[in-house]
């Protein structure tokens, strides 16, 4: 395989290879979302063409963010039974099968489908939940700074490619943009077949930051690999930190991609701006978040990531209640970019943290799993609920401060966690 030789050639430079299969998760996570993120410019679109009303079209993007979230800890059970490898590259065929199938669409129910459940359950199984797995398998050291790198990419990926998709929208329909999310995935396919592995144990190499090769866990039935998520939310569900987090994650998800991702750019044509702008703008938000993410995942390695959590969800609440004071014009929107760009997403590495501390590394993909279900079910609340109130109240703003006002409770509710250190719980069944 190309993976073998390329971890001898690294070998000798004193690279390890968890950086390539970090690299690949990395493109894969990129693409899937911003596969996400597509809709996001193909709202108005689909009203124009289909005559659907938004909050139709907002419960097609709702299900598929439902489905997204709740696939992430059967995702974590699938890539220990499976194989990392062969889930991701089902997932990007399940995903570009649904956007293929969309282009001779003609009714909600077709859209409800291939929109909703096929991409929900596709871009679900190599949600951040990967992140998770990847991190937690190949890094003891650095692993907040590539929690951070990961979801960065997740993030990133649902902003940066928008202003191209609006361009191709605007310019050739929208089914180009639906042509062009197809080639992002096949690429990230061929990267995934080239270059990931499992395990190092699969290249007889330790996780970086250890010495020891940790060879895989026993193999287990498929029964038993499902069943593992159910046993480890019994367990975790009898804890207070696990439900801070999923509150916390709920509220995250309710002010983020839901929301922003979701509607911004018909938030902002509704006040006259044009989509390849509106877009431009998210853009803007996905290379500070970029920023932002990574630097969290440093300082969720040095710092009390409890308070970490505290000042994000404080400060995303904030830039939430600004926006609609800022008149979206040009000088207003750039200061809300950047103030809300920095902290998108960057609560995913001290949640992760949090979660691998408080319950052990092997079940850290798992409990997050669980964690960004609650992440999930916050985004199609805002999804579908952003969408009704502007159906029903012909204005999107009254969503806006209500996911600024539960930011605040967030950040309260993170530094009730206890401090890290405590034992982890009695382990659950094997994987």
């Amino acid at each position: 395989m190309v993976s073998t030789v390329l971890a001898s050639s690294l070998a000798r430079r004193n690279i390890h290879y968890g950086w390539v299969v970090v690299a690949a998760t990395f493109l894969t996570m990129l693409v899937t979302a911003g596969a996400m993120g597509a809709p996001g410019v193909l709202i108005k679109p689909l009203q124009d063409e289909f005559g659907w009303e938004t909050s139709q079209i907002s419960s097609a993007l709702a299900i598929r963010l439902i489905l997204f979230g709740f696939m992430g800890p059967f995702a974590a059970a699938f890539m220990n039974y499976f194989g990392v490898r062969k889930v991701i590259v089902f997932a990007l065929a399940l995903i570009g099968a649904g956007f293929i199938g969309s282009l001779f669409m003609t009714t909600l129910w077709q859209l409800l489908l291939l929109w909703g459940i096929v991409v929900g359950f596709g871009t679900g199984l190599t949600a951040m939940v990967l992140a998770a797995t990847v991190s937690s398998r190949w890094f003891t050291k650095h692993r907040g700074l590539v929690v951070g790198m990961l979801s960065a990419s997740s993030a990133t990926g649902q902003l940066v490619f928008l202003p191209l998709m609006a361009e191709l929208t605007v310019r050739y329909g929208w089914r180009s943009t639906v042509f062009f999310v197809c080639a992002m995935i096949m690429v990230a396919a061929l990267a995934v077949l080239a270059f990931m592995r499992d395990r190092p144990a699969d290249l007889n190499l330790p996780a970086l930051g250890e010495t020891d090769v940790t060879p895989p866990p026993a193999a287990t039935s498929l029964g038993v690999a499902l069943m593992t998520p159910i046993t480890v939310l019994k367990e975790i569900s009898k804890t207070s930190t696990f439900w801070i987090l999923f509150a916390t994650f709920f509220i995250c998800g309710l002010s983020t991609n839901g929301l922003i991702q979701t509607h911004f750019v018909t938030l902002c044509g509704d006040f006259g701006i044009v989509p390849v702008a509106a877009a431009s703008v998210l853009a803007v938000m996905g290379i500070f978040d970029f920023f932002g993410t990574i630097g969290s995942g440093w300082l969720s390695d040095r710092f009390d990531n409890r308070w970490l959590l505290f000042w994000y969800y404080g400060l995303r609440g904030l830039s939430l209640l600004y926006l609609p004071f800022s008149d979206f014009s040009f000088y207003g929107l750039s200061i809300f970019a950047v103030f809300y760009g920095l902290d998108w997403i960057a609560t995913v590495p001290p949640t992760v943290k949090i979660a691998a501390d408080r319950f052990g590394r092997e079940k850290v993909g798992l409990v997050f799993g669980w964690v960004f279900a609650g992440h999930q079910l916050g985004a199609a609340t805002a999804a579908y609920g952003a969408g009704l109130s502007r159906t029903e109240l012909s204005s999107y703003l009254p969503a806006f401060f209500v996911a600024g006002a539960f930011c605040l409770l967030a950040s309260i509710l993170a530094i009730t966690l206890k401090k890290s250190g405590v034992s982890h719980p009695a382990p659950a069944a094997a994987h």
